[in-house]
């Protein structure tokens, strides 16, 4: 008798672990940090495929969108129509940010360009805020190998055309200061329709993003459902600060694809 008691207890003391260990993930889910993998290259160089970051989710407060999301079920969904935030802050321009797109709330990760009342536009591919150019010097080319990259097997696209199997995928780089003083890469691959744009203003509690790999980005360029458009501040989830892991291969588990040099690596 005593050891189906013992047993029982054992099972209820399991059970009581793991839910506090739930619970306790959920509140760091929720509250603190959200885990993040980089699928796609729209901001290459800054981040690559197979990047891992934590989100930290207090830099800008809470809203809506700071709940986790399972499926397609978010635990505060039923918020969606206030656009306040609880402990607020404004995002700076140049910051990296993880936000909920506002066509389909899947999570997105851009670079912020435009903050309310701004006027963007690129013409020739040269970003200019309220009406003035940024300022672009170009630097050594991107170069990577072209094969199939991450768990997607997306394939990059290349400036120097046609590329063979594990040839060398070059691209433009250049460095971009933005009017706050913020330097980062980006890249330019050719011309495409979103080098040349009308005027675009960021109306009051929205922003307005682009992706660092500028010829390879769904971004505010392009009009919902199919692009972001403008963002409202209640969709921004977190800034991304540091990427914390890499893998440059279909699986965690091939350690020999790990990018050891982008482990804790900071985010400009």
């Amino acid at each position: 008798m005593a050891s189906k008691e013992n047993s029982s207890g054992g099972i209820a003391e399991t059970f009581k672990t793991v839910f506090w260990a739930l619970f306790l993930a959920g509140i760091i889910r929720t509250i603190l940090f959200q885990p993040f993998w980089i699928p796609s290259g729209s901001m290459k160089p800054t981040l690559l495929i197979g990047d891992f970051l934590f989100v930290n989710k207090f830099t800008y407060g809470y809203s809506w969108a700071s709940c986790p999301t399972i499926g397609n079920f978010n635990f505060c969904g039923f918020a969606k129509n206030w656009d306040g935030r609880l402990l607020g802050s404004e995002p700076k321009r140049g910051d990296i940010i993880v936000f909920k797109h506002p066509a389909n709330e899947s999570d997105f990760i851009k670079r912020l360009i435009g903050l309310p009342g701004d006027k963007i536009q690129v013409i020739k591919g040269r970003l200019h805020i309220n009406g003035q150019p940024v300022e672009l010097v170009e630097t050594e080319p991107f170069v990577e190998e072209y094969g199939p990259q991450g768990p997607l097997g997306n394939r990059p696209r290349c400036a120097n055309g046609a590329v063979g199997e594990g040839g060398a995928c070059i691209k433009q780089a250049f460095i971009e200061t933005l009017p706050n003083g913020v330097k980062h890469a980006i890249l330019n691959i050719g011309t495409t329709q979103a080098d040349n744009t009308s005027v675009f203003t960021v109306p009051e509690g929205h922003y307005f993003f682009m992706g660092d790999n500028r010829d390879n980005s769904t971004d505010s360029r392009f009009k919902q459902p199919y692009g972001v458009g403008m963002v409202p501040a209640s969709y921004l989830v977190g800034r991304a600060d540091r990427v914390m892991f890499s893998s440059a291969g279909s699986s965690i588990l091939a350690f020999w694809t790990w990018r050891s040099d982008r482990f804790f690596k900071g985010l400009e």
